[in-house]
């Protein structure tokens, strides 16, 4: 068996390395297609990030064996080669908009058809494809991305800002109504057990002032009986004299 050419060759390790390197791919058939118009889908491919290349189905069908891509059954006709690369300024390309660009183009030019594609590792259909080219720019999803986070971060925001200036509102409210400064103004500054702790002194002061009364009581009943019985002494002595 001969071996291939050695241009061959170079054009099977091209082909891989493009579907390697490719953020997406996009099969596309141009039979009856001039070149005016081959040329001016070029262009407007470019502009999107897109690079488009025609090759033997052969070479591909050698290329996506050797990178075990099942996309043989696309290999049927002439076939052009849409990758997503990048756009003219050196960004990288979005994928969403090569598609839109080859669906635009074949809006006006019937003998486009567009067959299945590639989005890293996965098989994209024609009607998958019609969907990704019907999608915002990446620019403008990052931009929505970006505005749906910042709306409830700012709301967040909002809220925790509101919060120190309702709980000085309810403080001065309370105050007001209460006519001054609360006692238990500073309740915040002090732990969670200082109420605990004030009823318990309470309790405390309250029980050693009733034992202070009682022993006041107990000694003046003592005394008072002292005196009954000093008097009683002294009414007997006098009638004994």
């Amino acid at each position: 068996m001969p071996e291939p050419r050695p241009e061959k060759v170079a054009v099977v390790e091209e082909v891989r390395e493009r579907f390697s390197e490719a953020d997406g791919v996009v099969l596309t058939e141009y039979r009856g297609l001039d070149v005016p118009s081959i040329a001016e889908l070029r262009r407007s491919l470019r502009q999107a990030g897109g690079d488009y290349k025609i090759y033997k189905n052969t070479l591909v069908r050698f290329a996506v064996q050797d990178l075990g891509l099942e996309i043989e059954d696309l290999l049927v006709g002439p076939t052009a080669i849409a990758f997503v690369g990048e756009k003219p300024d050196g960004s990288p390309a979005d994928a969403a908009a090569v598609a839109k660009a080859l669906k635009d183009f074949a809006r006006t030019n019937d003998n486009l058809i567009i067959k299945g594609g590639l989005l890293e590792d996965k098989i994209l259909t024609v009607e998958e494809l019609r969907a990704l080219a019907d999608l915002p720019p990446r620019d403008v999803l990052l931009a929505q991305l970006a505005g749906a986070f910042q709306a409830p971060l700012t709301k967040l925001a909002g809220l925790l800002q509101a919060l120190p200036r309702d709980l000085a509102y309810g403080l001065q409210a309370l105050i007001d109504k209460q006519g001054g400064v609360p006692e238990t103004a500073d309740a915040e500054s002090e732990p969670d057990e200082a109420p605990a702790e004030t009823t318990d002194q309470a309790l405390t002061d309250e029980a050693e002032t009733d034992q202070t009364e009682e022993e006041t009581q107990e000694e003046t009943s003592a005394d008072e009986a002292d005196d009954t019985a000093e008097a009683s002494a002294d009414a007997d002595q006098d009638q004994e004299n």
